[in-house]
């Protein structure tokens, strides 16, 4: 399918709906996480938190420079009283949102918008070290 700038704008908004619901459901984890083989990746998470609501800004700031409205809803948040069960869902979401931000990264390179791209890109990179960061901790556990 050919990507128009109207389409992409629909796609960054439903990045964004992503993100915030990464930030919502990272602090949820990092809260109701229990257990001290958990300490690390507890830490890890409110971290994480933070870097999905700074990729939320990105997001829309660019949306809206594109001429578009950034988007206030949220999209799926999970939960669990298991630990590893949480950090499943969180790893999904990191594999989801790695899967987006590659193609947003090509659509953006299709539309020419050059400075996306790269804010895509570094928004990609952090992904990328979320999703390793969560499975070295499940892998240990």
């Amino acid at each position: 399918m050919k990507i128009t700038r109207k389409k992409l704008i629909e796609e960054l908004n439903k990045d964004l709906e992503w993100e915030y619901s990464a930030a919502v459901q990272y602090v949820q984890h990092a809260a109701a996480i229990s257990g001290p083989q958990y300490d690390s990746i507890q830490k890890e998470l409110i971290i994480h938190s933070q870097e999905e609501m700074q990729h939320a800004v990105m997001l829309a700031e660019q949306i809206d420079f594109l001429g578009g409205v950034p988007t206030v809803d949220v999209e799926k948040r999970e939960i669990s009283p298991s630990p590893r069960e949480m950090l499943k869902q969180d790893l999904w979401g990191e594999d989801n949102a790695i899967k987006r931000y590659k193609e947003r990264i090509a659509q953006a390179e299709a539309l020419q918008e050059y400075g996306l791209r790269r804010i895509l890109e570094d928004i990609l990179i952090q992904e990328e070290e979320h999703k390793r960061d969560i499975a070295n901790a499940l892998d240990s556990k």
